[in-house]
């Protein structure tokens, strides 16, 4: 039986760092959400447009799929992913509705400023309050957990794996 792990949250949070330690710890496949975007996102992101429901869906179709296929094959995986508002992670749970979410939550501040201290990234921090607006945290109906993002990764990492150990392994959200 495969587990399925998304790390979620705004630009700058650590989805990328914190997913990435946790594939490695637990030998989950990761999977960056970012490198699944059209260049044609990636151009609006780059150039300071926040992007639409529109731009969004068959992204969204496209990382689902990918992990339904990653699930029937038997391959657990994590991916790092903002899946901001509720409606993106009901697509993402389409092809695998055991999906587990870890949110990484914290002050906008912070995140603003690791924002600006990255400049690799196509995301400009000048994006992060409309990715705030659209925010909409976890429901309870939801398989997911918040954490503290001021936490040091490898803490984030320590609390993701002891949640996910806490989890019964049918517990497929209905």
């Amino acid at each position: 039986m495969s587990i399925h792990v998304m790390i979620m949250g705004v630009a700058g949070c650590g989805k990328t760092t914190v997913g990435k330690l946790l594939g490695e710890r637990s030998g989950l496949e990761y999977a960056e959400a970012d490198e699944f975007h059209p260049p044609a996102n990636i151009a609006k992101m780059n150039s300071g447009q926040a992007l639409t429901d529109e731009d969004r869906l068959p992204w969204l179709h496209r990382l689902s799929e990918w992990t339904g296929e990653r699930r029937r094959a038997g391959v657990s995986t994590v991916l790092a992913c903002s899946a901001l508002k509720r409606s993106y992670r009901d697509i993402l749970r389409v092809h695998a509705p055991d999906l587990r979410m870890v949110h990484l939550s914290g002050p906008a501040d912070l995140v603003r400023s690791r924002m600006l201290s990255r400049g690799e990234h196509f995301m400009p921090a000048a994006l992060l309050e409309s990715q705030l607006r659209d925010l909409e945290p976890l429901q309870d109906d939801e398989d997911g957990t918040t954490l503290d993002l001021t936490l040091a990764p490898t803490d984030l990492v320590q609390r993701s794996l002891a949640w996910l150990a806490q989890q019964p392994a049918d517990s497929t959200p209905s």
